[in-house]
């Protein structure tokens, strides 16, 4: 089959058929002629396919093809329908992407805030530099217990919350920069450090590991996962592959901004963590062992749901359906 002659000749007519797919308001004589290229170009595409296989009039037909029966059949789906599909497939899949990254990540946070802390508590210079003796013995002693009690719980969640899912949000969505996940990983392994260093200076270094693994362990996993997510971004726009930089762009971007949505939802738990259950007089290994909890639901349904979905095929991307027929490539 001659492609460039069957396009030629029905060039026309495939216009006419996205002409009217993409009116806004159409007749009944217009909806019978919808109808009928619609068909015509069905057996037009299936021509093409059973002929010369995939090819690039092909995707173009088919392309309008799913324009038109969107417009035939199409009607706004029940978002209670995507629901399921979302939490059981395209979020976990997103999250299984990112699990090695998010694990290097965390190890090197990890290792910058250790390093700060030390390195700051072990020279009283430094510690100096931070305040005077007064005021940082005054924050060891009170100040940052007193934190997380000095407002009600639930303003005190809700205001950690809606911080930390901009911030992750902020990681997930500025991420092409490929510099924003970093500067955001590095200024708070600093500021965290910094306080573990306040708090080693004056011997109350266990406070602070006490009051902060009860939420923090569930909350710096998100950050991480975010910046992880932001890298993976950025990764998709410098390496591309055989697809062009925008085809790429757009499927990462697709498919890892649900990771912010995500997010947004496991904060929110480590907010209610860390505004109903850190500030609690309980035994310390019931608030560790809550958070700790927290943190194993969460990698179980990054890496088992998520490999489960991984092996589906899942990407966390949209289906074909939904984002277009790819552009063909070579190779």
């Amino acid at each position: 089959m001659d492609l460039d002659a069957l396009a030629a000749a029905r060039g026309a007519e495939w216009a006419r058929l996205d002409e009217l797919s993409r009116s806004r308001r159409l007749s009944g004589s217009e909806v019978d002629e919808l109808v009928t290229r619609y068909r015509a170009a069905s057996a037009d595409l299936a021509d093409i396919k059973t002929s010369a296989g995939r090819t690039a009039h092909g995707d173009h037909v088919s392309t309008m093809l799913a324009r038109a029966r969107l417009r035939l059949t199409g009607a706004p789906e029940n978002v209670l329908r995507q629901i399921p599909r979302f939490f059981a497939l395209q979020l976990p899949a997103a999250l299984y992407r990112v699990r090695w990254t998010t694990l290097v990540i965390a190890v090197l946070f990890i290792a910058v805030t250790a390093l700060v802390a030390f390195w700051i508590s072990g020279d009283e210079a430094l510690v100096a530099s931070l305040g005077s003796r007064a005021q940082l013995e005054y924050y060891a002693e009170n100040e940052f217990t007193g934190y997380y009690s000095e407002n009600p719980a639930a303003v005190f969640a809700g205001t950690v919350w809606t911080n930390n899912a901009w911030i992750a949000a902020q990681c997930v969505l500025f991420g092409i920069t490929g510099i924003w996940p970093i500067m955001v990983l590095v200024q708070n392994a600093v500021g965290v450090g910094t306080a573990a260093a306040v708090m080693l200076a004056f011997d109350r270094g266990d406070v602070f590991l006490l009051f902060i693994l009860p939420h923090g362990l569930l909350e710096l996993t998100c950050i991480f996962v975010a910046g992880a997510a932001g890298l993976h971004i950025c990764w998709a726009w410098v390496a591309p592959g055989r697809r062009s930089r925008g085809e790429a762009l757009a499927a990462a971007g697709r498919s890892l901004a649900t990771i912010a949505l995500g997010l947004v939802i496991a904060l929110g738990l480590s907010g209610l963590i860390e505004g109903f259950v850190t500030a609690q007089p309980w035994p310390w290994p019931v608030k560790i062992g809550i958070g700790a909890l927290a943190l194993g639901v969460f990698v179980f349904y990054m890496v088992f749901v998520g490999g489960r979905a991984h092996r589906r095929g899942e990407t966390g991307d949209v289906t074909e359906y939904e984002a277009g027929t790819p552009t063909l490539t070579a190779g």
